[in-house]
């Protein structure tokens, strides 16, 4: 090999060098990618139903722990006040949810009678993850499959028990296992909502909810999905593991946490439900979501050998800490909170300060001012399999206001004698405390320590925006007019939102106003009933929104059409004027619509496409403006470019404002204005709520009545004698109805409503998965079809998408069809 060659070689392994070691850069900076948090929601005692609710109560002072409901019997029957009663708690206090009966199934999809018997921590997560992507701007239509993980915390799942009651008028059926089984918790919502990421239900007891997060940011960093869910639920219903905790003496006699003092004497318990949505931070940026704080790190590890299963090791809790700085690329100094664990036992809080001592306080080289220790569970109780997501919303909030909220009340008596308070790089702030100005950063950590041993951390800091948009930008998209688009799945329920909805745009600022409408019509999935209005101020769109809805009526075609005809007249100067209107109204159609060497038919054309709709282009017709173009339809014709270009962008909203409301599954996010982002704050959906519940059963020692006998007063024997009779008679009316459509529709209707238990008449022309069908139900049916007609249905005639009317007349024919040679068979 001569010079020249070993020098080319030298060069080409050089350049192959330089390409190795940029992919290994982007795979390290992938593998720790920032993740931000772009919307919250939450269900905590007290009433606390949105993140600002949140944040007065923790602000404030209020106390939300409160005795045992009345509808927790089995709470309330082994309550003792003596401790180390055998079989009995001596709690009778803690942070309980108002009301978890009630729920809006037909919304979900899900009958009367499976929304019944599914577990509230399933039901409650539903609500807050659809909220939680509203609030996100990410519209959930299910045939889309978004590219979706949920990852749910969750510890216990105690409702089922009152389904194993065979003494009373319940039984097992198929939703024992889907209602109850944690594994549904986060299955369920990626079917209701069709994701398609990963779906992880994660129990690690007290950790869970923590540990779920680190998994979803690991999901995201690998690309395993382009959203996470992130979530944790808590409820207690069950006597015996309130009866094990209070014999292991966990548990404070008062039922609350006294995090960090010196009467510390045992945890109180607390329900709730969070969820937070996650993406990678540059694709929020790019797609102006509202980011309420940055993932930078987080890990997960176990104690390993301790003293006992259940007790803290303090060098484990440190490693997780460390390894979570580590992932986060953040120096242990620079930590100014931390959201503890905190559950105030006086085993625990020693161990835990000893660990963050070591490692953020004393512990920290460059450390100059004390960090600040938060504790959530002396206010709201210990949630349990949800204490890391309310405590990672907690730290959110801190994050976005710069204020630290008090941890130990002045009232609340002393410290922790046995931590050495005088020797710690630690404070515990005994009233409100700013943020201090000795950090350049605002950042904080969350830990989550489980009875299992698994501990968990996670390091977030506040955001700060690379760049905004100027104010000239938001009063340019501002000053155009605003289309808005509003629906639900029943009238009452488009009522209340188009009410809270006017009453939040009339307070809206006019350079928010842009922001605002594009939410609502790009961060929304349609459903039936619907409004569309447009107009140029909040106050205008209000009034509309205010008439509109006592005219909407209901989109009766499940498959709208969304083909439009465009005609297109022959003046090309002003067609191109109106379509450069338009670009310069929507910058987003401004990249689908081709330069002007496009013919003004295919240009106008794909930027009609690009909002969702099929187009006919047509030649001017004589009918038609000499410099015009318009849309067709069905038969509404709409103006799009008239003889004034610039009113072009107005006439498109009210154009796509009529055909929305007709009933078009529109793609509105491509009128996003320039400077217009997401917006976290405005309402989200008014779900129509009602009592789904099972009461907890009688004690097993009950001697059961038969269900017929008790209502008649006579013995099992002639009860039984009588329903011989009766199916006797039955099957001679049936024969002789056999042939009756009219009779078999209406048997089939009321067969269907009593399998679902639905309390309501079926809407016909919804479809039989949107009326919550299911296999369940498919198969109760077909029995029912052949015990009372002696008829065989497959059970592929029960598919999802067709509407009941038609699932109704096909069942039918199948009847009809096979009752007919039998009968003939028969001599009838």
């Amino acid at each position: 090999m001569d010079n020249k060659e070993l020098l080319h070689l030298m060069e080409e392994q050089l350049k192959l060098s330089k390409q190795l070691k940029a992919r290994i850069r982007e795979l390290e900076a992938a593998r720790t990618a920032p993740l931000a948090i772009v919307s919250t929601a939450l269900r905590l005692p007290g009433g606390l139903n949105s993140a600002e609710d949140y944040w007065d109560f923790l602000l404030g002072d209020r106390d939300v722990i409160s005795e045992i409901p009345e509808d927790r019997p089995g709470l309330r029957a082994v309550f003792d006040p003596k401790q180390n009663t055998p079989n009995h708690s001596y709690v009778e206090r803690a942070g309980f949810l108002s009301d978890v009966a009630q729920f809006d199934p037909a919304f979900f999809g899900m009958s009367q009678r499976e929304a019944e018997s599914t577990d509230p921590q399933q039901r409650l997560l539903l609500e807050t993850a659809w909220e939680a992507m509203e609030r996100a701007g990410i519209p959930v239509r299910r045939r889309d499959r978004i590219n979706a993980g949920v990852f749910v915390g969750i510890m216990t799942s105690e409702y089922g028990d009152r389904l194993t009651n065979r003494t009373g008028d319940r039984e097992v059926d198929p939703y024992y296992g889907t209602g109850g089984g944690l594994s549904m918790a986060a299955g369920r919502v990626s079917y209701v909502m069709g994701f398609s990421g990963p779906a992880v239900s994660v129990d690690t007891a007290c950790s869970s909810s923590l540990v779920a997060l680190h998994l979803g940011a690991q999901a995201l960093r690998r690309g395993e999905c382009r959203y996470a869910l992130v979530g944790g639920a808590n409820l207690i219903f069950s006597p015996d593991l309130m009866v094990s905790l209070c014999q292991n003496q966990a548990l404070a006699p008062d039922g609350r946490s006294k995090t960090f003092t010196a009467a510390a004497d045992g945890y109180g318990r607390g329900e709730g439900v969070g969820v937070a949505v996650l993406m990678r931070l540059d694709d929020a940026e790019r797609e102006g979501r509202p980011i309420l704080a940055v993932l930078r790190g987080s890990a997960v590890m176990h104690d390993g050998a301790s003293s006992g299963l259940t007790v803290p090791n303090g060098n484990a809790q440190q490693e997780v800490i460390r390894a979570a700085l580590a992932d986060a690329g953040v120096a242990a100094h620079e930590v100014g909170a931390v959201e503890t664990h905190g559950t105030g036992t006086s085993l625990g809080d020693p161990i835990e300060v000893g660990a963050l001592d070591a490692v953020i306080g004393a512990g920290a080289p460059g450390r100059s001012v004390p960090a600040l220790l938060s504790t959530l569970k002396s206010r709201l109780g210990h949630l349990e399999g949800a204490a890391g997501i309310a405590a990672l919303i907690k730290v959110v909030l801190m994050l976005q206001h710069g204020v630290v909220p008090t941890a130990v009340a002045p009232d609340a008596g002393p410290l922790n004698e046995y931590i050495p308070w005088d020797r710690v790089r630690l404070a515990v702030p005994r009233t409100q405390t700013p943020w201090p100005v000795e950090y350049e950063r605002r950042i904080a950590g969350v830990s989550a320590f489980g009875m299992s041993g698994t501990n968990a951390h996670a390091i977030l800091e506040a955001y700060t925006p690379v760049s905004a948009a100027s104010s000239e930008q938001l009063a340019g998209a501002s000053s155009v007019p605003q289309l808005v688009t509003l629906s639900a799945k029943n009238a009452t329920s488009l009522t209340e939102l188009v009410s809270a909805t006017a009453s939040y745009l009339v307070g809206t600022a006019r350079e928010q106003l842009a922001s605002a409408a594009h939410t609502l019509r790009a961060g929304r999935a349609p459903f039936e009933h619907r409004v569309a209005v447009v107009g140029a101020s909040g106050g205008e769109l209000a009034e509309k929104l205010a008439v509109a809805v006592g005219h909407a009526s209901k989109v009766t075609a499940k498959n709208a059409q969304t083909s439009v005809t465009l005609r297109v007249g022959s003046g090309v100067v002003r067609l191109s004027a109106g379509i450069n209107a338009l670009s310069v109204a929507y910058p987003m159609l401004a990249a689908v619509v081709g330069g002007e060497d496009q013919p003004p038919a295919e240009r106008i054309k794909r930027l009609l496409q690009a909002l969702g709709l099929r187009v006919k282009a047509e030649q001017r017709t004589p009918a038609l403006g000499a410099a015009a173009a318009e849309i067709a339809w069905g038969e509404q014709v709409f103006p799009l470019i008239t003889e004034d270009p610039a009113a072009s962008p107005a006439n498109l909203l009210n154009a796509l404002a009529a055909i929305f409301v007709d009933g078009a599954d529109l793609r509105l996010d491509a009128l996003r204005p320039t400077g217009a982002a997401i917006l976290g704050d405005l309402p989200t959906y008014v779900f129509r709520r009602k009592r789904c519940w099972i009461d907890e059963p009688q004690p097993r020692s009950s001697v059961p009545v038969p269900r017929a006998a008790a209502s008649s007063g006579e013995s099992p024997a002639a009860t039984e004698s009588e329903s011989e009779s009766e199916s006797a008679a039955d099957a001679g009316e049936t024969a002789q109805a056999a042939l009756d459509q009219e009779l078999i529709h209406e048997y089939l209707i009321s067969e269907l409503m009593n399998i679902m238990h639905a309390e309501e008449a079926l809407d016909r022309t919804e479809t039989f998965l949107e009326v919550g069908g299911d296999s369940f139900t498919a198969m109760q049916l077909t029995m029912s079809i052949e015990e009372r007609y002696q008829v065989e249905i497959p059970l592929d005639d029960f598919n999802e998408d067709l509407q009941i009317s038609v699932l109704i007349d096909r069942l039918t024919r199948r009847i009809i069809a096979a009752r007919v040679p039998a009968d003939k068979a028969n001599g009838a």
